[in-house]
């Protein structure tokens, strides 16, 4: 029995963490078809254009407002354009700000937490201030009064978004860190005369890449929403640029006109995609919780 046991027990702790996570992420069907959804979302708006390209700048009064079927399966928009292609092309910029801004806030908010709360005391205070005070302005806001000063383009968005997305991620990262840095590995290091840098980057990041991770994804979700909500307002991307929130801006008067063609398209995907990245985080926050790991 005993040898058994032996036996047993190394093939047991041969499974990794890294592994273990896979495993629980692949068990969750919502957050595997999250990701699913996706990568097709990607894969359509980055290769689609290869296989069915359009023009997008030009405009055709020839071909105004005209139904789905035939050489334009999702219909013309207002100017001619394909809605298929107009999808696509929109999709590309909703997709690139959204990842982008969501990353760049993380990284802020990471590094930002980090040092906050390692260093703790009245730096600590001083920082988590600033977080609390920029929470309570909302982000939609500032981006209105931003993009009414001036008419960002795709990376002015990114900037923005970045720069207004990045304290939800900072409070998660420092409450880790507070947990982190008193562990044994950090204080050794420290004793040794380790540097506090060498400390955060060796020890208290790599350890909180869970809590980073998940943070990542939801911040692209936010991101994506919030280009949506400023380009529906007529302050994001300007034309013959556009993206998913301009295409239902362009498609409001619509509503009235029985043309759904040229909204129900960009909406489906918007909450298509923004709730697949919500799946996804679920899943990711589910696969790292060490507790409920098996």
């Amino acid at each position: 029995m005993s040898a058994v046991l032996r036996t047993a027990a190394p093939a047991a702790e041969a499974i990794s963490p890294h592994r273990l996570s896979v495993r629980r992420f692949a068990r969750n069907k919502l957050a595997v078809g999250g990701l699913a959804v996706v990568v097709l979302f990607l894969l359509f708006c980055f290769v689609g254009p290869l296989v069915w390209p359009t023009d997008q700048t030009h405009t055709d009064l020839t071909q105004v407002n005209l139904p789905p079927g035939g050489a334009h399966p999702l219909g013309t928009d207002a100017v001619g354009h394909d809605e298929l292609g107009r999808l696509m092309f929109g999709g590309k910029v909703s997709l690139l700000v959204g990842l982008a801004a969501g990353i760049l806030a993380t990284v802020v908010g990471t590094l930002w937490g980090a040092v906050a709360g390692y260093a703790g005391g009245w730096v600590d205070a001083v920082m988590m201030r600033i977080v609390d005070a920029g929470i309570a302005i909302p982000a939609l806001f500032i981006l209105l009064v931003v993009s009414a000063i001036t008419t960002p383009g795709p990376l002015g968005l990114i900037v923005i978004l970045g720069l207004v997305s990045w304290l939800v991620p900072s409070r998660l990262v420092r409450a880790e860190t507070l947990t982190l840095k008193s562990r044994d590995y950090v204080l050794t290091l420290r004793a040794i005369g380790g540097t506090h840098g060498r400390a955060i980057g060796r020890h208290i990041l790599p350890n909180s890449v869970s809590t980073i991770v998940v943070a990542a994804t939801f911040q692209v979700a936010d991101a994506i929403l919030l280009v949506a909500y400023v380009s529906y307002l007529g302050l994001g991307v300007q034309p013959p640029a556009t993206d998913w929130g301009g295409m239902l801006s362009a498609g409001l008067t619509a509503a009235y006109s029985e043309r759904w063609w040229l909204i129900v398209p960009a909406g489906l995907a918007i909450i298509l995609v923004v709730c697949a990245f919500n799946a996804i985080g679920d899943g990711l926050r589910d696969a790292f919780d060490v507790r409920g790991r098996a």
